[in-house]
């Protein structure tokens, strides 16, 4: 049974998501759909203290700039917390931003490393970081037997930084990176460059649709590369446009995905109230943007709404049962802000025999 609906002036969160082009809207749309769901079950058991749960959403459109702008509004309107975010670089902006202003930020999906310069007590986050994922795919691309590997990346410190975890972790047991530039080649000089330098697996460290869906015909259609394994760590394969645009072409390219091998009772029951939300299965993105909630409204419940200080020093202190495992936050080496170290990390690939459905291939 429900509690008594919630009254009374509203708790706000803001909320950062790409929801327009050049923005990944498909993971923005994921994202939003979680963080909204979560915030429709709060309030159906009785919001904050008897008071509503409000998101106050922004688009951030994967524009750094709009999203700084974005942080400066929702601050002024008095919102409690920030949540959110997909792209890396953007997020980096806004907890760069959010910091400045004393906003604390739960950071629903970016995996950069350096979020921040500096450490600071007003960030946390829920996706591992950059240099753990990418090492365990680094792990699976050894285990598979593959030391001449190929990135085609384009410009950016998120490709770069995961083009640098992935040499480091392939060098001491033999293994090469050859990186080409996404902006310089055309999928058919990307194809003569994996042919030239024999590497065996081609890693795709650019967006989707473009220029990721060439790049997957332009190799799937060249038969000099027959035997090259395809791969994009960022996750371009999890949502459905990938499939839809790419058929049994987008299957077997493995990716790095964030979620348990079982879900428990809450996490299945969130999988199907998202499902019917997006009317599609839902991507790890969603149940973060879930658990972002979640833990954003514990901490409002235990520290109070309107001291932002006491609700950033909460993050030490939380914990609670998110769909995905038991969430806490704690300090990494090397990483500035409170992190979610024991957030689950999968390497999945869409299965070539049944394109619809997925494989773990490596884990945690």
């Amino acid at each position: 049974m429900n509690a008594p609906p919630p009254s009374g002036e509203a708790v706000r969160i803001g909320v950062l998501a790409p929801l327009t082009p050049p923005g990944w809207t498909e993971a923005g749309q994921h994202l939003l759909a979680g963080l909204e769901l979560a915030a429709g079950d709060v309030n159906d058991g009785g919001g904050i203290g008897g008071r509503p749960l409000e998101l106050v959403v922004r688009d951030t459109a994967a524009d750094p700039a709009k999203a700084a702008a974005a942080v400066d509004e929702l601050a002024g309107l008095g919102v409690a917390a920030l949540a959110g975010e997909y792209h890396s670089v953007v997020a980096r902006t806004a907890a760069t931003r959010a910091d400045a202003l004393g906003l604390p930020f739960l950071c629903s999906s970016a995996v950069l490393d350096a979020l921040t310069d500096e450490p600071t007590e007003r960030v946390a986050r829920l996706a591992p970081p950059q240099s753990q994922g990418w090492r365990l795919y680094a792990d699976f691309l050894l285990g598979a037997g593959h030391r001449r590997v190929a990135v085609v990346a384009a410009p950016s410190v998120y490709w770069a930084s995961g083009t640098r975890v992935l040499r480091d972790a392939l060098a001491p047991h033999g293994g090469t990176v050859l990186a080409l530039d996404a902006s310089a080649l055309t999928p058919a000089a990307v194809c003569d460059e994996l042919a030239a330098h024999g590497a065996t697996a081609l890693l795709l460290l650019v967006g989707h649709p473009e220029p990721a869906v060439p790049l997957v015909r332009s190799v799937r259609g060249d038969a000099r590369l027959a035997g090259v394994l395809l791969g994009a760590p960022a996750g371009q394969p999890e949502f459905a446009s990938w499939a839809e645009l790419l058929g049994d072409d987008g299957a077997g390219v493995p990716f790095l995905r964030y979620l348990p091998a079982r879900l428990g009772p809450l996490g299945a029951r969130v999988e199907t109230a998202l499902r019917e939300r997006l009317r599609a299965a839902p991507s790890f993105v969603a149940f973060e943007g879930y658990d972002t909630v979640l833990v954003l409204a514990e901490v409002l419940r235990s520290h109070g709404t309107e001291d932002r200080a006491r609700v950033a020093e909460a993050w030490r202190h939380v914990e609670v049962e998110g769909t995905r495992g038991r969430i806490r936050f704690s300090r990494t080496p090397g990483i500035g802000v409170r992190q979610w170290a024991e957030a689950p990390v999968q390497v999945v690939d869409r299965d070539p025999s049944a394109p619809g459905s997925f494989r773990v291939l490596h884990a945690r």
